[in-house]
């Protein structure tokens, strides 16, 4: 009896040691990134992008790289995080989206199961996939564009975000978050939806100047990732304008900056601090009478930003203006 007990045993322990191998091996193997993507580049306005989407956590952590002034790369399907920053390197050398993909391809040990897509800053691009990438997958480019995608609900997927991405007007942020929504409308990634990211970038666009992220939103879990991603995106495209405004008033162009600060507070009516901006740029730029308005405006929202307009130096133009004192309460 013991003996049949010692073989059961022995059995049971080496089932679960072949069980974990198994699961240690599985883990050990990178997950397929199957999304869908677009790069995209707009040589007027000097921006470049990407957005994307994926049954996959954090999607915005692996898929998106881009640097402005010279492109964007997808790296995707059981992606080579590598072909992100190697792919910019080589087209801040000044090769061709086409090269790139072409050097990148010959230097990696698994071809067959990547997928990517490339575009420079002035529209060339380029799209790669892999004959082993999970169907359906393929892609599409042209000029200032490039969309991927695998585990598919079938082509339809990209030829909507082509069609959609090529007719859509609007920033290139729109034009890429419209060529997402088109995606996910066709079926998207099969297995589902989880995240979704949307990267812009333009020379000095970020905070204050010092920075090219113009636009970078993330939706890393979410049941509606689009959804989100949407929301996110018009504050997103506030903070831009916002951004670009601000950056030219502390170079004292106010005229140039003012369109942007108008802009911004249109699309964040509830936003107090947008306003109390747009009143310092509408002073700035010669316009007092519009500038209380906006004051009025920030402090309907925010009653505690009139002590700090009250010490204020960009509001010194307006330290004996009655209505002023009225509005911030200085007796």
């Amino acid at each position: 009896m013991n003996k049949q007990l010692h073989w059961i045993r022995r059995g049971v322990f080496l089932a679960l040691v072949s069980l974990l191998a198994m699961t240690g091996e599985l883990f050990a193997q990178p997950l397929p990134v199957s999304t869908f993507s677009i790069v995209a580049a707009d040589p007027e306005s000097g921006e470049v992008g990407i957005a994307v989407a994926s049954r996959f956590f954090g999607v915005g952590v692996v898929v998106p790289w881009a640097k402005a002034d010279v492109g964007a790369v997808a790296t995707q399907s059981y992606a080579n995080t590598s072909f992100g920053w190697r792919g910019l390197e080589l087209l801040e050398k000044g090769l061709t989206p086409k090269e790139v993909r072409d050097i990148l391809l010959r230097n990696d040990e698994n071809p067959s199961q990547r997928q990517f897509g490339i575009v420079s800053a002035d529209g060339q691009s380029a799209s790669y996939t892999g004959e082993n990438c999970l169907n359906w997958a393929g892609g599409r480019s042209g000029l200032n564009y490039a969309v991927q995608g695998n585990i598919l609900a079938g082509e339809s997927v990209i030829t909507a975000m082509e069609k959609v991405f090529l007719n859509t007007k609007g920033s290139l942020a729109e034009r890429l978050y419209a060529a997402l929504l088109a995606g996910d409308k066709e079926g998207g990634d099969s297995r589902g939806k989880q995240s979704a990211a949307l990267l812009v970038v333009k020379a000095g666009a970020g905070y204050g100047g010092f920075t090219d992220q113009a636009i970078d939103i993330r939706v890393d879990d979410h049941a509606e990732p689009f959804l989100e991603l949407g929301r996110l995106l018009k504050i997103a495209m506030m903070n831009y304008d916002w951004n670009e405004g601000w950056t030219l008033f502390t170079k004292k162009e106010y005229q140039k900056a003012l369109p942007y600060m108008e802009r911004a507070a249109n699309n964040a009516p509830d936003y107090a601090e947008v306003h109390y901006d747009l009143a310092v740029i509408r002073l700035a730029a010669g316009d007092e009478k519009a500038a209380l308005k906006a004051l009025e405006k920030t402090f309907a929202l925010n009653p505690s930003l009139r002590k700090q307009a009250a010490g204020d130096p960009d509001f010194k133009k307006l330290t004996d203006n009655r209505a002023f004192k009225k509005l911030v309460k200085i007796e």
